[in-house]
């Protein structure tokens, strides 16, 4: 794969597979495209929330809006141009504010066969 500038609007977003919540996701690099991560955008509409075992390190990068991670360790809240690391194997609870939230993500090894 070659170099490549990614925006938002790059991104086909859908809905984050196997979640509930208003929660939307689009990768632009994947095991689609041969190298060893995953980088997309993600959405979260207001007032949503998930859980998750995280199977993959996940580096998430808030761009508009403000989100809170929790874990049995304590609860960050992160805000644009912060960056809140969610590492494998971590029980994550993830919530959007009343504005929702724009990220973009990368994560290694690759998200979806992570998820599979």
């Amino acid at each position: 794969m070659k170099m490549r500038k990614f925006t938002i609007a790059d991104a086909s977003l859908e809905r984050s597979p196997g979640q509930e919540a208003d929660i939307s996701v689009g990768n632009l690099v994947d095991e689609r495209h041969g190298g060893p991560i995953t980088i997309g955008y993600g959405r979260y509409a207001p007032g949503q929330s998930l859980t998750e075992t995280m199977a993959v390190d996940d580096v998430m990068i808030v761009l508009e809006g403000r989100l809170s991670v929790s874990t049995d360790g304590g609860t960050v809240t992160a805000g644009p141009g912060e960056i809140v690391y969610m590492p494998k194997g971590e029980t994550v609870t993830i919530r959007s504010h009343e504005e929702g939230a724009l990220t973009a993500y990368v994560t290694y090894p690759h998200w979806r066969p992570a998820h599979a």
